[in-house]
């Protein structure tokens, strides 16, 4: 600091606290008009009656939008119901544009009329959306050499089918493999959803007796207090179930947390509004949890601001007076939130509906997605912005979820990073100590020699291998 000469400081703003003098950096100030920290658009809900500028859904009444079965009846699970749906709002080539990009995608094709009157589809290619949940071939760039079905190795870690234990004191739960939407980017594709001409899916049934074992192994591992209960999707729990999930786990002594993982939130709030069976089951799991001093919660999964509309705010209205907390896990996509004035507004309106913000993943490696993942670079710089931008409990934590079964690790805490190779190395000491795990930057951003590079699996071995050794000797 005491040398102008190496440092491009401002000494615009002098404030005395204890004779320190606090400096800006040159090219960094931003007016605040003109910072997405200080706006106040996250405010501006989407309402009325927005779904009836598809022909398919312009007599469609408020009523019957928001009834969670008449969503359920008219989700679209076919590229030939799409083009029923979206006839005369969308061209023919982009329809023989989508049915390529899902003849080779790992998942099944499922999307909520909510979702699909969210999309933008005049410019149907760049909505935010779209790119979530409907693949098109001509956007799909060749998978990274290091992907594997099951990257994080959930398979690896599960002592019995359907139960992933990785961290000491926590476990995963795959209650079942359906979700009422099928998102492209979903690191489960080994299990989720239908067969695929790409994939043929690990089942995990909704099926007490298939959950025994699980519940078997909790109750035999008093270290283990915190469940997730996912899958798929818990939104898709009949209601019975949910609650026979909710009150084994909680009955068990060692058991002081369980959280209900779901994407429901963000593509169909509908239900918690009008599916009273489903919304009581969890409520009265809810109080369960009270009586016996332990923690029952929502884990959701809004990616985009787009996705937080006044039917949002209802039915967060209704989880928050019920005393439910709910956090969300956002995953970093390139074209749809990979900007600081996007994940601001995100994090931001999240927080106006009741949502804390939890995490946001840097995307895994999952087949068929490449085109949506960003550089850890990014995330690393979005991260410096949205941090200060609101209330530190309500800022997410940016990670990365080892590959290979290292769990999730702060972005920032990387072991080495090369950014020329686009490897970072990671180690994770509470729950694989020794090991060393390596997340790769999408190849397509890589200067071409790199991207030839990683085409030879010699060079691919060396440059891993130069990698590791960097982060043993301490090389960032």
């Amino acid at each position: 600091m005491k040398d102008d000469t190496q440092t491009p400081l401002n000494k615009e703003a002098v404030v005395d606290y204890d004779d320190t003098e606090i400096y800006t950096v040159q090219d960094e100030v931003i007016p605040e008009e003109e910072n997405p920290a200080y706006s106040d658009e996250h405010r501006d809900l989407i309402k009325g009656e927005f779904w009836r500028h598809i022909p398919a859904f312009e007599d469609v009444d408020a009523e019957e939008f928001n009834d969670h079965m008449w969503q359920l009846k008219n989700s679209v699970t076919s590229v030939k119901k799409m083009l029923e749906i979206l006839r005369g709002v969308i061209d023919e080539s982009f329809v023989q544009d989508v049915e390529q990009g899902f003849a080779k995608a790992p998942m099944a094709v499922r999307v909520t009329p909510y979702v699909l009157s969210l999309i933008d589809w005049k410019n149907p290619y760049d909505d935010p959306l779209r790119r979530q949940f409907i693949p098109v071939s001509s956007k799909l760039t060749p998978d990274h050499p290091e992907l594997h079905l099951d990257t994080l190795r959930e398979q690896d870690d599960a002592p019995v089918n359907g139960l992933t234990h990785r961290y000491p004191d926590r476990a995963l739960f795959l209650a079942l493999d359906t979700c009422p939407v099928y998102c492209r980017y979903c690191t489960r594709s080994y299990a989720v959803g239908l067969n695929t001409d790409e994939v043929e899916k690990q089942s995990y049934s909704q099926n007490q007796k298939r959950w025994e074992p699980a519940f078997e192994y909790i109750r035999n591992h008093p270290l283990l207090e915190d469940i997730v209960i996912s899958g798929g999707d818990a939104y898709m729990l009949r209601p019975e179930r949910l609650k026979h999930i909710g009150e084994t786990l909680l009955n068990m002594p060692n058991i002081r947390r369980i959280r209900f993982a779901t994407k429901g939130l963000a593509i169909m709030p509908q239900k918690i509004l009008t599916d009273d069976a489903w919304y009581n089951a969890l409520q009265e799991v809810h109080e369960l949890g009270l009586k016996k001093a332990k923690e029952v919660c929502i884990h959701t999964h809004f990616s985009h601001p787009n996705e937080i509309t006044d039917i949002t705010r209802q039915a967060m209205n209704r989880v928050m007076r019920d005393g439910i907390t709910v956090r969300n896990q956002a995953v970093l996509q390139r074209g749809v939130n990979d900007s600081a004035d996007t994940m601001i507004l995100l994090t931001k309106r999240l927080a106006r509906v009741n949502v804390q913000s939890y995490y946001v993943y840097m995307h895994d490696l999952v087949q068929g997605v490449e085109d949506l993942r960003t550089t850890l670079a990014s995330g690393i710089e979005i991260d410096k912005w949205v941090r200060g931008s609101t209330a530190g409990f309500n800022t997410p934590l940016f990670v990365v979820d080892a590959p290979g079964g290292g769990g999730k690790r702060d972005i920032h805490s990387f072991e080495h990073y090369n950014q020329e190779t686009g490897i970072s190395v990671y180690t994770a000491p509470a729950v694989k100590p020794g090991a060393y795990f390596l997340y790769f930057d999408p190849m397509d951003l890589l200067k071409p020699d790199i991207q030839k590079a990683w085409q030879d699996e010699g060079l691919r071995t060396e440059m891993k291998k130069a990698a590791i050794e960097a982060a043993q000797h301490g090389r960032k």
